[in-house]
């Protein structure tokens, strides 16, 4: 998912502070970090050799931060089935644990959209509607991401998500997307549903509002919002959804609209802070949770560490992405004992703090305390906040999901890649979001074997007044050692591509427009040989022998060739069939002959 930002803000490797002064920036000390507990905390480093000259922009940055946090953790609650209270406490609990944990240093935390689809259908149809029951979910689905992620980064697995190509990111990301948007067009229109999957649930949000059930009112306070935020959007000055929200509160509040028009609003929070509490679940609730725990693990890390990756690049700084995980999964972990459920990183709230100038983790960490102050001092704030001005907030966050430009691009230079997108896109709008995300992977296992499965090979030449060897269907005049078949495999040998590896070479050598006496493969592309393939060697040697051709190999990597010695091909083939270059193997031929 590309992330979105409000604006880009050139970052120097020094920062001015606000004297004018030059204060070292936070990345001219990366490369002194002090091994041992630092490894595992490295925010609560940071914080301990905070400079005064960051106090000023970090409190700012946070004060500004907090007011688009509250409306937004308690909108993304609502669209993902839990109370809005919950929302919350998911944003003040993550910034505080990222502080200690997290590797970014302005990162920003908390519920976000691109989750909200995931949890609400694991939620939503286990939870029979109760509030307390969906809490208990939430929360377990939060641990159960958190313990996936920790774990993943302990064992240094934060590569896995590169394995998700960006099509493949973007179908799932558009799809889920839509899912989310589908799902607050009842709040918005002013009625509900009951949910049964996106498309069928189109089908009887159109057949609510032909009947009549639209509260208009509602629906136009939530279309007032939302073309507020929409329009605000761009402006790095004016915070859109603060203001949007805001009005619509006071709009509600004092035109006394729930009473007189039926307007459905937030109502008062509870005052005070979360409880530690155990969310217990059912044993029939284990399976889905597990599920749907793992499938926000994955889509929030892919999200994070694409996000923090960036900024890192913004702010010339590193950041290893198993620490991430790590710090990722540790913000998930703990919120799940606070009646919170699974965050990620947010693209929309990290450029606010990022434009407000925040300097570190301080900023995540004011803006918690501000929303906790806001829940111990004025829980009744927000209560004519109305529930369609909620969903306002979460249709506007939903379609800045989407992903278009760049996939036109992708149709123009990679058609199947595109159409890869629009696959994984229908699963997760067809099928819902969890067994969207499923067929998202299964996609990628097989993109990721297919390359690998049928790969490239040809069978090289020598064209005049080019340097080296070449494939001879793209020099048709390329010179062919009479006698010798150059064969060149462009992947890893393996079970799934060894039986092909030998046609190949079989097709190669009856292809030939002279009678074979030697075939020599190109093997600087083979980076590992297995059991099978190592197999199929020997059997291939043998065919070639007894039709009495040789079989040698050119330029192979020495971590093959060791593989080849523990198989024992390498003392079968002898150290005569092994040239460092092809020049050598062609030599040694001409030699021999």
């Amino acid at each position: 998912m590309t992330p979105r930002t409000d604006g880009d803000r050139a970052t120097r490797g020094r920062e001015a502070d606000s004297s004018g002064n030059q204060a070292e920036a936070p990345a001219a000390r990366d490369a002194t970090r002090d091994v041992g507990w630092s490894r595992w905390m490295p925010g609560l480093e940071i914080l301990l050799r905070y400079e005064a000259a960051w106090l000023g922009h970090d409190v700012v940055a946070g004060l500004v931060l907090a007011t688009m946090l509250v409306p937004v953790g308690i909108a993304y609650a609502v669209a993902s089935g839990l109370p809005g209270i919950c929302g919350l406490y998911a944003t003040i609990i993550p910034l505080l644990v990222y502080a200690a944990f997290g590797p970014s240093r302005i990162l920003v935390l908390g519920p976000d959209s691109a989750l909200a689809a995931v949890i609400l259908g694991v939620v939503l149809p286990l939870s029979g509607g109760d509030p307390q029951r969906a809490i208990a979910l939430g929360g377990m689905m939060a641990l159960v991401s958190g313990t996936v992620l920790i774990l993943a980064g302990l064992a240094r697995l934060g590569f896995v998500t590169e394995l998700l190509s960006k099509p493949i990111r973007y179908g799932y990301m558009n799809g889920i997307a839509l899912t989310v948007l589908i799902s607050q067009l009842p709040k918005l229109f002013g009625f509900s549903v009951e949910s049964t999957g996106p498309l069928r649930d189109l089908w009887a949000i159109s057949g609510a509002i032909l009947a009549g059930r639209t509260n208009w009112v509602a629906f136009a306070v939530g279309l007032g919002t939302l073309a507020t935020i929409l329009l605000l959007r761009g402006s790095r000055r004016i915070p859109g959804i603060l203001v949007a929200v805001v009005g619509a509160a006071l709009l509600v509040g004092l035109l006394d609209l729930a009473e007189r028009h039926g307007v459905a609003i937030l109502g008062s929070l509870p005052q005070g802070m979360p409880r530690f509490a155990v969310p217990w679940i059912g044993v029939t609730d284990i399976v889905p949770v597990l599920i749907g725990g793992c499938a926000v693990a994955m889509v929030s890390f892919a999200d994070t560490s694409v996000l923090s990756r960036t900024y890192a690049a913004r702010l010339r700084t590193t950041v290893d992405p198993n620490q991430e995980m790590t710090g990722l999964g540790a913000a998930n972990l703990v919120t799940g004992f606070f009646q919170g459920f699974p965050i990620s990183s947010s693209s929309s709230r990290t450029p606010v703090a990022e434009a407000a100038g925040a300097r570190t983790q301080l900023t995540g960490i004011v803006g918690a305390l501000a929303i906790a102050l806001l829940l111990l001092v004025a829980p009744d704030l927000l209560r004519n906040l109305p529930t369609s001005a909620l969903a306002a907030v979460v249709i506007a966050s939903a379609i800045g999901l989407f992903e278009v430009t760049d996939l036109k691009r992708i149709y123009r230079i990679q058609r199947w890649e595109f159409w890869l997108s629009i696959a994984c896109f229908a699963g997760v709008a067809v099928f819902g979001a969890i067994p969207g995300i499923g067929l998202a992977i299964v996609i990628a296992i097989i993109e990721f074997l297919w390359d690998g499965w049928r790969p490239y090979s040809a069978v090289l030449g020598r064209p005049a007044g080019v340097e080296g060897y070449h494939d001879v269907t793209r020099y048709p005049e390329a010179r062919r050692i009479p006698g010798l078949v150059l064969f060149r495999w462009d992947a890893p040998l393996f079970f799934a591509n060894a039986e092909l590896f030998r046609e190949r070479v079989l097709a190669a050598v009856a292809e030939s427009p002279t009678s074979v006496r030697c075939v020599v493969v190109a093997a600087a592309p083979v980076t590992s040989v297995d059991v099978t393939a190592a197999d199929t060697l020997t059997e291939l040697d043998e065919t070639l022998m007894a039709q009495g051709i040789e079989f040698r190999f050119a330029e192979l990597k020495d971590p093959v060739k060791d593989k080849l010695r523990r198989f024992g091909l390498f003392d079968r083939f002898g150290e005569t069939r092994f040239s460092p270059t092809i020049d050598a193997a062609v030599s040694r031929y001409q030699g021999t002959t």
